[in-house]
């Protein structure tokens, strides 16, 4: 199989991978913002798919979405739930993919997966990337609930922040141990 076509199989299934993550939504904020994997998931593809395919995979992700499958946190979709007051987290997903992907860059089979520099650097990307997730969020958010920053950050960010970093502790090492392995089939001569 040629390697454009199975990075292409990589980023669909990736993007398969996040959109699984609309089945585990527990609302806690306000306005229903829910507690989700998948941010998890948007942040782990990127990092172990590295550079832009973790984008890529987010990007179709919110295509589907956008297009009306049930890919979004409940199980919604279309067009409106990004105008709704939690769309701008997931146009968050994108852009704090491609910060985490960037950051990560690109994944080499002879890597070694816990190295110091490995941990860091994967460390560094989860964290700008769960990072980058919430500024779109909290944007609009402030925008179409016309509350105040001090408000938001206490009911779109804090309480959520327990939970992304259980998911940055997992993220990383699994990010790790993967990227290796994915970087066989992606980026191998043969």
């Amino acid at each position: 199989m040629k390697l454009t076509t199975l990075r292409s199989v990589f980023v669909a299934l990736f993007a398969a991978f996040i959109s699984v993550g609309c089945f585990i939504a527990v609302p806690v904020g306000p306005g229903g913002i829910p507690v989700v994997l998948q941010n998890m998931m948007v942040i782990l593809s990127a990092c172990i798919l590295g550079g832009f395919q973790g984008a890529a995979s987010t990007g179709l992700f919110l295509i589907a979405g956008i297009l009306g499958l049930p890919v979004f946190s409940g199980g919604r979709g279309g067009f409106a739930h990004l105008l709704g007051p939690t769309g701008g987290f997931l146009i968050g997903y994108f852009s704090g993919a491609l910060a985490a992907g960037l950051i990560a860059g690109k994944p080499a089979f002879i890597q070694k997966p816990f190295s110091v520099k490995n941990i860091l650097r994967l460390s560094a990307a989860a964290l700008t990337g769960y990072i980058v997730i919430y500024i779109p969020g909290i944007i609009q958010f402030m925008h179409l609930k016309h509350t105040t920053l001090p408000v938001t950050l206490a009911g779109c960010v804090i309480p959520f922040l327990p939970g992304d970093l259980i998911k940055l502790a997992i993220t990383v090492p699994l990010a790790a141990k993967l990227r290796p392995v994915i970087a066989q089939y992606l980026y191998s001569e043969a």
